[in-house]
């Protein structure tokens, strides 16, 4: 069954802009295999990936992503079937956001900008909501 999940956590201060690197290429050379693509937001303190794939494949990939020693903080916020990709040609897309004043390139509203926060911060938790703005951000 094909299906959504995502997380938010905090990065870690060993996670480095050389070990982020190194987490992004290791996305792009076992995703593909796994059929498993998404986006990851991250900022200096804290990371939300949304990952999708099939549920047999994605489960042992979300077990193994909350062991990873560089986040902590691993915080389920959704997770359910779909009926097809939102992000089906990115192995792992990934841009970095000042979260905490929510500085993004694209356009995004004051409201998509609340609802994020409310997300990071453990108050909200609709998946639908993020999978919308995380679309407008990946434009």
């Amino acid at each position: 069954m094909l299906t959504q999940l995502i997380y938010v956590s905090r990065r870690k201060p060993n996670c480095t802009e050389a070990e982020l690197s190194k987490i992004l290429d290791a996305c792009t050379k076992n995703n593909p295999e796994l059929g498993v693509t998404g986006v990851l937001l991250y900022s200096g303190e804290k990371f939300l990936q949304y990952v999708e794939g099939e549920y047999g494949q994605l489960m042992p990939l979300y077990e193994k992503i909350k062991q990873d020693n560089r986040h902590d903080e691993v915080r389920l916020v959704s997770i359910g079937p779909i009926a097809k990709k939102t992000f089906p040609s990115w192995q792992m897309g990934a841009k970095q956001v000042a979260f905490d004043n929510m500085e993004f390139d694209s356009v995004i509203t004051n409201e998509d900008k609340e609802i994020f926060q409310n997300v990071l911060s453990g108050k909200e938790e609709d998946g639908l909501r993020v999978i919308n703005i995380l679309q407008k951000v990946f434009k």
